[in-house]
Formats: C-alpha cells, sequence, structure tokens
C-alpha cells in the first residue's frame, strides 16, 4: 500500500540550495565582502541544516549615491 507524501517543499538535507542577497553601500574591502560570505554561509548552514557547499551569497555593492536614507543620498550625507 502506497503511503501519501505531506505537501510542501522537501526539507532533505541535500536539497535545502539557500540563496542570500547582502546589500552594503560601496566602498568595503576585498577582505571584508569574504568575511561576510563566510558568516552568512555559516549561519545558514547551522540555521537551516544547508550543506555549506549548497549555500550561494551574493554581495551587492551599491553606490552612495543610489542609496537613500531618510531621503537624502548616503553619499549627500558623507557616509
Amino acid at each position: 500500500m502506497a503511503r501519501a507524501r505531506a505537501a510542501g517543499p522537501s526539507t532533505a538535507r541535500s536539497t535545502i540550495m539557500p540563496f542570500a542577497q547582502i546589500y552594503m553601500i560601496e566602498g568595503r574591502t576585498e577582505e571584508q565582502k569574504r568575511a561576510v560570505i563566510e558568516k552568512v554561509t555559516a549561519a545558514l548552514v547551522e540555521a537551516v541544516g544547508a550543506p555549506k557547499e549548497n549555500v550561494r551569497v551574493w554581495v551587492h555593492d551599491v553606490p552612495k549615491e543610489n542609496w537613500g536614507i531618510a531621503g537624502v543620498s548616503a553619499k549627500s550625507l558623507g557616509r
């Protein structure tokens, strides 16, 4: 007799493939970005049980003139 399978996404460890997008104002060093990627990866491995090899992290460098804070660009604010 076949068993019914629960609806919803698979939670098998090998199928978990988290993709994190990090937006930061430009100006971080390559070393700082590397640290962000490593720590976000480790957090996702711990939090959702994804294999490290399945985790993807995309760091977006946003130009200061394209980042608004309280109606003013970060560049205008001297950030």
